[in-house]
């Protein structure tokens, strides 16, 4: 009897070891693609390769980067279109127009290929399009959160510095802050463009046709540093109230010094890593049951090492996953600076 017991557990642990071995072999050959709305300009998005690259490592998979150059979507749905042709294991993808990048995406849900969206949209656009989940930052209530900060400190107008105007969901954080505050979204929001000068100069023009101007609102990094250079060169660095979404290290040094007040953090590390830890558990354990996925990534030693190293915070809820926001100030700065514009 004790033989035949033992038999039985070996064989079990064998079959234990079997399983593991296939899964990860299945996982080396697995393929995903993260298409972004982002231009080659975009440097906030290193922060989102990053996370990709740590899980392509950690989980044994490839993972493609693909993005429109310039920014335009009619390229960034075309790349959609390929990599439903390309019969990827998994497609990663912002949602930057709903409208527009619908139909592309039906193609590659057509091929049986699961979905995950981050960033830009949001958890109910993202099941209509079929999506497991979204990672990412609800816009139009960080926008809120940053405007209700604001208003505490007496701030009634402001500018909304945008470098991605051609992303509708980018109107979201703009909207936010405007009603928190009081102020109408659509006459403060500025399309800057990306190219820094530009930015600089409509800035500039802006604020000096607007002397009443109480506070900047960057969109990013892109937006962000050219926009402080302009407030320096008028005088006005530490007397206007300056705000922008992400960090960079320019972001870092203006919020030590109190030329920036506060970086609004979507924890940009989380919205790469996440989406591919995320496609291959539901490869792998054969679901899309979003509780499930959770669950099992909730106690997943990798990503919780990265989460104790960067000191990252990704909120669970019922539809997907919340990467943010935080708000970076004098406070926390210290904190995050080290791997700001890297892993934050």
């Amino acid at each position: 009897m004790k033989t035949q017991r033992f038999s039985r557990i070996c064989l079990g642990l064998l079959a234990i070891a079997l399983a593991l071995f296939t899964s990860g072999a299945r996982a080396a050959d697995e393929r995903f693609v993260l298409i972004s709305h982002a231009p080659d300009s975009d440097l906030w998005w290193n922060t989102v390769k990053n996370g990709l690259a740590d899980a392509a490592k950690d989980f044994d998979v490839q993972v493609d980067y693909r993005n429109p150059p310039s920014g335009d979507l009619a390229d960034m749905a075309r790349l959609i279109e390929q990599a439903a042709a390309r019969n990827y294991d998994g497609v990663i993808v912002s949602i930057a127009d709903f409208d527009l990048l619908k139909r592309p995406l039906e193609l590659v849900r057509a091929k049986g290929i699961p979905i995950v969206t981050i960033n830009s949209g949001t958890p109910e656009q993202s099941k209509e399009l079929g999506a497991i989940m979204h990672v990412g930052q609800p816009e139009y209530g960080a926008g809120k959160a940053a405007g209700e900060k604001a208003k505490s400190a007496g701030v009634s107008s402001y500018l909304c510095a945008n470098h991605y105007a051609t992303n509708p969901a980018s109107f979201d954080r703009s909207r936010g802050f405007g009603e928190a505050i009081g102020a109408d979204y659509r006459k403060s929001t500025l399309d800057t463009g990306d190219d820094p000068s530009t930015v600089e100069n409509k800035v500039s023009s802006y604020l000096r046709a607007n002397p009443g101007t109480q506070a900047v609102l960057a969109l990013g990094p892109n937006s962000a540093i050219p926009a402080l250079k302009a407030v320096q060169k008028m005088g006005l660095a530490g007397k206007i109230y300056f705000a922008t979404f992400d960090m960079t290290p320019e972001v870092i040094k203006g919020i030590k010094d109190g030329t920036v007040a506060f970086a609004i953090d979507q924890q940009p590390y989380l919205q790469g890593y996440v989406p591919v830890a995320v496609l291959t558990i539901a490869r792998q354990q054969k679901t899309t049951d979003v509780a499930k996925l959770q669950e099992i990534l909730q106690v997943n030693p990798k990503l919780q090492k990265h989460l104790d190293k960067y000191g990252l915070a990704p909120v669970y809820e019922k539809d997907g996953i919340s990467s943010g926001p935080g708000f970076i100030t004098k406070d926390n700065v210290e904190k995050v600076e080290k791997y700001a514009g890297e892993y934050r």
